[in-house]
């Protein structure tokens, strides 16, 4: 009769515990981030059955406004634009433009986002229209990484204004400009004429099963070495069992 004893060695069993620990961790990162999605889109099917909110004066709470509609009234103040830099439509290089926007009747300025254009082959910046006079305006709450890594060089306050950034960081951008702005950006709704360009917004749920699918991998990473943890610490006792049988 062939026996089986599981004998586990301290080493293998400290390192399969470290690795497994550091699969499940990931395992439950991509999780977390898939269930934020989530909730992202649920927010955003929601506030697209709703009537856009008027724009907040402050924001206490960014998960319940986060790409909320909300609508008001302004003007295009272009001297202080941004383009970024390094934006890609249907696999075509490019810009998207974002323009300070004076609120009606306020001191306050709001960032938005008015979309995407397509670049130039010799890498000269585009001529970017911007209509004048007051406009309504109609669009999404979207709150900007506060930390981004850039080898991106700062801006001096008192330096000419430089339109070209790689990403959009409302710190500095605050830091640049003598007057107050909100500290979120409105994405323009795709329906919107207000000097609006190419706005393919991407939504939460476009990457919700790619971080599912991550999860899934990490945890089956972790259950395919526990097995082989498994496996390789179980060991016969077939000679022991012999040599008690012949005495």
């Amino acid at each position: 009769m062939i026996n089986y004893r599981f004998k586990p060695k301290l080493g293998m069993t400290i390192v399969t515990a470290i690795v497994m620990a550091l699969c499940m961790k990931l395992g439950f990162w991509q999780y977390n981030k898939a269930q934020s999605k989530i909730e992202a889109q649920h927010q955003i099917d929601q506030g697209m059955q709703l009537a856009p909110a008027r724009l907040p004066s402050t924001i206490d709470d960014e998960e319940k406004w986060r790409y909320k509609r909300v609508s008001f009234k302004g003007e295009y103040m272009p001297e202080y634009q941004i383009i970024l830099d390094n934006r890609v439509h249907n696999t075509k290089a490019g810009y998207q433009v974002i323009t300070p926007v004076k609120l009606l009747g306020e001191e306050r300025y709001v960032l938005v986002n008015r979309g995407w254009v397509e670049g130039n082959p010799d890498r000269s910046l585009p001529d970017i229209a911007t209509p004048q006079g007051e406009h309504n305006f109609v669009g999404d709450l979207f709150f900007p990484l506060a930390d981004v890594f850039t080898l991106e060089s700062v801006q001096a306050q008192n330096a000419a204004w430089q339109p070209l950034w790689q990403h959009i960081d409302l710190q500095r951008y605050q830091s640049l400009v003598s007057f107050k702005v909100t500290p979120y950006i409105v994405r323009l709704a795709p329906d919107q004429v207000a000097g609006g360009f190419v706005r393919d917004w991407p939504v939460p749920k476009s990457r919700i099963t790619v971080h599912l699918g991550y999860a899934y991998q990490w945890f089956g990473f972790a259950i395919t070495l526990f097995v082989i943890y498994i496996v390789l610490n179980i060991k016969k006792l077939k000679k022991e069992n012999e040599s008690n049988e012949s005495s």
